[in-house]
């Protein structure tokens, strides 16, 4: 049984006012490619498939025709679960139509638990399942698993709020709420494999049908990136789950949201596959990813396939010198690069936009944002009349009310703590929900 395991796609993202689609486009072909080449029997997508809960038009074409050819390849099933970026409602409209290509779309929590755990079982048929009347001694085990798609668990889904609650009162009950909700998950995974146990021919098989649980959260300890948004990025994380909260039952946990590949402490089978291209500069290095798991024997093994890179990010910093000799070099390798540029020289260039983009106006280089650290030091140091709110995130304009009314320091923390609750909530309004 080989699993693909992708997440936080984050389709109609751009970079500072650049559409992206063709990066976006160039990777689901290469994912397409991929499948066909590891001959993939199942594609886990653990959430923020889109980066809005409204997507564009073309991003929705991106996702559907995607799914399209993935159903016509080897791949017998698709799992999608929602992140704290998609509309709950939006992703799961089509699942009954998707469902007929073997796409399962958990888009939210429901009443019924048992519609978390999706059954991937091979009767050598493309469109069986569970509710099939073929003889379940068929099964090949070997190539079968009990899927735990669980979404995005936002506070309603797992915390009752009560009054006079403390920010500690309410991250250990977030934290309860999301181990006891992949507990229930998971028991109920262990009873549908104990049932096609006793349905099928093999004796004591349980090794050979692993369960794969999905999320879509945050680990304490996980590794972020700085800067290009990250804030807003991960916002949804106020509690910090341990590894402690997921069954030891979960034979491989397929994670999304943190957008740097890596394992969860020292469990290698509990792990983020990271953005398959990179959301900003912070992210411009990294070697992005996604994980293959082959069970054999009921046991992962586990390998990361890096991902080429589709478009080149590059950030200069330095002085005017520094710059422009930077510029001409990558001129020399005709490189299309997009760029930023952050100019930190003590003298100040006040057309320092124009000067560069008149560099680079004959190659195929973009540059997509200019840091003139001299300029804004000065006027972060005044707090001059020219700041924009551009210049800021929402965190930084709320920093600044705080200090405008002189806010004491030990309020400082409730106050930040409910802030950013009311940005959670509102950044997570399903808006397609009736």
């Amino acid at each position: 049984m080989k699993i693909l395991h992708t997440s936080d796609w984050h389709l109609g993202r751009s970079l500072y006012g650049r559409k992206r689609y063709e990066e976006f486009s160039a990777f689901l072909d290469w994912l397409v490619q991929t499948i066909e080449h590891e001959k993939v029997d199942a594609l886990l997508v653990a959430g923020d498939v889109f980066d809005t809960s409204t997507p564009s038009n073309r991003s929705q074409e991106l996702y559907y025709r995607f799914l399209c050819r993935v159903a016509a390849s080897c791949c017998r099933h698709v799992v999608v679960v929602a992140g704290n970026h998609d509309s709950p409602s939006f992703l799961s409209a089509p699942k009954e139509l998707l469902r007929t290509l073997n796409v399962h779309v958990v888009g939210s929590v429901t009443d019924v638990l048992e519609d978390e755990v999706i059954p991937i079982l091979d009767f050598g048929l493309r469109n069986a399942d569970l509710n099939t009347t073929e003889d379940k001694s068929n099964i090949n085990l070997q190539k079968s698993a009990i899927i735990c798609a669980i979404p995005y668990l936002r506070d309603k889904d797992v915390r009752t709020i009560e009054p006079g609650e403390t920010i500690d009162d309410k991250n250990r009950k977030l934290v309860e709420g999301i181990k006891a909700h992949y507990a229930e998950v998971v028991k109920i995974a262990e009873r549908k494999r104990e049932e096609i146990i006793q349905q099928s021919a093999i004796q004591n098989p349980q090794s050979q049908i692993p369960i794969v649980a999905m999320g879509h959260l945050f680990t304490a300890g996980g590794k972020t990136v700085d800067g290009d948004g990250v804030r807003e990025l991960y916002v949804g994380s106020l509690a910090h789950v341990g590894k402690e909260v997921f069954p030891s039952s979960i034979d491989y946990l397929a994670l999304g949201h943190l957008h740097v590949p890596q394992a969860v402490g020292s469990a290698e089978h509990i792990r983020y596959c990271g953005s398959p291209i990179p959301m900003g500069y912070g992210e411009a290095k990294q070697q992005k990813s996604v994980v293959i798991v082959d069970f054999r024997l009921g046991k992962p093994e586990i390998k990361l396939l890096p991902i080429p890179r589709f478009q080149e990010l590059i950030c200069i910093v330095g002085s005017l010198e520094d710059i422009l000799a930077k510029l001409e070099a990558l001129k020399q390798e005709e490189s299309a690069a997009w760029l930023e540029i952050e100019y930190t020289g003590r003298e100040i260039i006040g057309n320092l936009r124009e000067m560069l983009d008149e560099v680079v106006a004959d190659s195929a280089m973009e540059i997509r944002r200019i840091k003139n650290r001299c300029i804004m030091d000065r006027i972060l140091n005044r707090a001059g009349e020219d700041e924009t709110l551009d210049d800021l995130d929402a965190g930084d304009v709320f920093t600044r009310c705080l200090d405008a009314c002189e806010v004491p320091d030990e309020d400082r923390e409730e106050l930040t703590v409910s802030y950013n609750e009311i940005i959670k909530d509102l950044l997570e309004e399903d808006r397609h929900a009736e």
